[in-house]
């Protein structure tokens, strides 16, 4: 009987452990990436240059440094999908997704919820206002005025942070921050003069101004501290094996001079960005 016992205890530990560790191996987004063949990614198809629509594909700065990323992962297909905005980091969070790519912008609070990899891009915002308004030339021009940014954004949270301490210093701050659901809205309503200026990345602004340098300009002072774009996983040990090998990527685009040759080409101008997620832990 008790021999019987010892056998029966032997397979029973045998069975946990071979449970656990395919629990283990299951819990290893990156090998249950290569075992399905498919990276199921997510992408605000809205935000150009990094990423758009053009001819019902989507292209872009980051769709290139993607495209090398894969390269790494030649039994694997990639299933990119175009979402709002406002389903990105959610859907993210919900595992509808493996993998946000698209300029998500690198802050404390996003950091506190979510894992990303190495920088793809400078983040810093500025404000875009129209070409003949020669009366906005600094940051604190926005007294008084009506600003507009996307909804949900680290953009929307600068200009915010920044109107505040306007207010704090004795002045009046803008009239009012409009939430937009994308950013060409912003753009049409700026032009339109229905808003004053618009709060955006300096690296996008870059290129609204050069495919419309009359109607859009640059005010040159930024807003906030110095910011990096990122792409997003989830902050778990699961996803962590599929965050470390896209970093790694993206560390030889940047040391191979293979993301300054894209930055150049989406962009026209170079940003040197860190070789590691720099904190921004306050």
């Amino acid at each position: 009987m008790q021999s019987s016992w010892k056998k029966y205890h032997r397979v029973a530990v045998g069975a946990l452990l071979a449970c656990a560790a395919f629990s283990a191996a299951a819990a290893d987004l990156l090998s249950e990436v290569r075992k399905r063949g498919e990276l199921v990614v997510a992408t605000e198809a809205a935000f150009k240059p990094f990423e758009f629509v053009e001819n019902g594909k989507i292209v872009g700065y980051n769709k290139d440094l993607l495209t090398f990323v894969m390269q790494d992962f030649p039994e694997v297909k990639l299933k990119q999908q175009d979402v709002p905005w406002s389903g990105v980091l959610p859907g993210l969070a919900a595992s509808r997704f493996d993998l946000v790519v698209t300029a998500v912008a690198i802050t404390p609070e996003r950091e506190r919820r979510f894992a990303f990899t190495l920088p793809v891009a400078d983040a810093t915002v500025a404000l875009l206002r129209r070409t003949n308004d020669a009366t906005l030339t600094q940051p604190s021009d926005i007294n008084g005025r009506v600003i507009g940014s996307q909804v949900g954004t680290s953009l929307l949270a600068a200009v915010t942070q920044y109107n505040q301490e306007l207010k704090k210093a004795g002045q009046p701050g803008a009239k009012e921050i409009k939430q937009y659901a994308t950013m060409d809205e912003a753009y049409a309503d700026l032009a339109a003069g229905r808003i004053d200026a618009v709060a955006q990345s300096r690296s996008n602004l870059a290129n609204v101004v050069k495919e419309r340098p009359d109607v859009y300009s640059i005010v040159d002072q930024t807003i906030g501290p110095k910011a990096y774009y990122a792409w997003v996983g989830r902050k778990d040990e699961a996803s962590a094996p599929l965050i470390a090998a896209v970093s790694k990527r993206l560390a030889e685009a940047n040391t191979s001079g293979l993301m300054k040759e894209l930055q150049l080409k989406w962009f026209g101008f170079e940003m040197p960005v860190p070789t590691e997620v720099p904190s921004t832990a306050n």
